[in-house]
């Protein structure tokens, strides 16, 4: 297909619109964790759910109706770490999670996101299985630290398997990483 048969897509459309959403609600759960209650923690609870599903259906809508564009690929995975991010940090200035946790988890996310971006230029490492089973179980252990009530025994079952998932998926993108670039060099001849 020649550059001009390419159908070209707006960056304004209802996915990114939908991540744009997701990013923007991150405040506002942070000032719902952060005020003291019950009623506000189910409030951060629901802000998190409400922008949980927009990461879903944002990729759901770019696939299914050809609506990927650079924008979405650079905001997306920067809406979800912005996100998941906030959580983790609140949930550790709250004292409900250790510090060493987020800080695992959080540098695992800036490295990858870092090296994501140095690799776009040249290629697109696209999300493996593990991947998308670390966004579910970190998602699902930020919900069960957010739920009122949950038995910590729980709690951390489900984070502990986040962050073992989360450091093995840094490993193995950071191996594909230096896999592509090998070819890369092996291409260029050198």
């Amino acid at each position: 297909m020649t550059k001009d048969e390419r159908r070209v897509v707006s960056p304004w459309n209802i996915a990114n619109g939908l991540t744009v959403a997701r990013l923007a609600l991150v405040p506002f759960f942070v000032v719902c964790m952060l005020i003291p209650g019950t009623g506000w923690r189910l409030a951060a609870l629901g802000v998190f759910a409400v922008a949980s599903i927009t990461d879903h259906l944002d990729g759901e809508l770019a696939r299914r109706y050809g609506l990927i564009t650079d924008f979405g690929k650079i905001a997306d995975p920067i809406a979800d770490k912005a996100l998941t991010g906030a959580a983790l940090v609140c949930l550790s200035i709250l004292n409900e999670l250790p510090w060493w946790v987020t800080i695992v988890i959080l540098g695992r996310e800036v490295g990858i996101t870092l090296l994501r971006l140095m690799l776009l230029r040249r290629a697109v490492i696209p999300a493996s299985y593990g991947g998308k089973v670390k966004t579910v179980l970190q998602i699902a252990a930020i919900v069960l630290y957010l739920l009122p009530g949950v038995p910590d025994v729980l709690k951390w079952v489900v984070m502990g398997a986040a962050l073992v998932v989360t450091v093995a998926t840094g490993a193995d993108y950071v191996i594909r990483a230096i896999q592509l670039r090998r070819v890369a060099r092996q291409v260029r001849g050198e």
